[in-house]
């Protein structure tokens, strides 16, 4: 599709996260993507790892690296949806292959 760009998107998820309700957590990043016209090209689950310093008083967070498409004008909409979320600690969204 012409338009879309490529971008990683780093997210920290609470670690209060159940193991078994960490995939609808994924799931549900993911769903906001494409709802906002996205695609997933792959997507990296490192697990729960230590934080370099608390956030939220939490000391550990489990990470999920994903490779998207997204049409640059989405950016914004992505990130303000990603910053409203209880389940999400962080998250980084830069341009790939740059």
């Amino acid at each position: 599709m012409p338009g879309l760009r490529d971008y990683e998107l780093v997210v920290i998820l609470s670690p209060e996260i159940e193991e078994p309700n960490l995939d609808a957590s994924i799931e549900s990043v993911q769903q906001s993507i494409t709802a906002r016209g996205g695609e997933i090209v792959d997507t990296n689950n490192w697990g729960r790892r230590r934080l370099a310093y608390p956030i939220k008083r939490h000391l550990e967070g489990n990470y999920v690296v994903s490779q998207i498409k997204l049409d640059p004008a989405q950016v914004p909409a992505l990130e303000s949806g990603l910053k409203i979320s209880e389940e999400v600690l962080r998250h980084l969204i830069i341009k790939a292959g740059e």
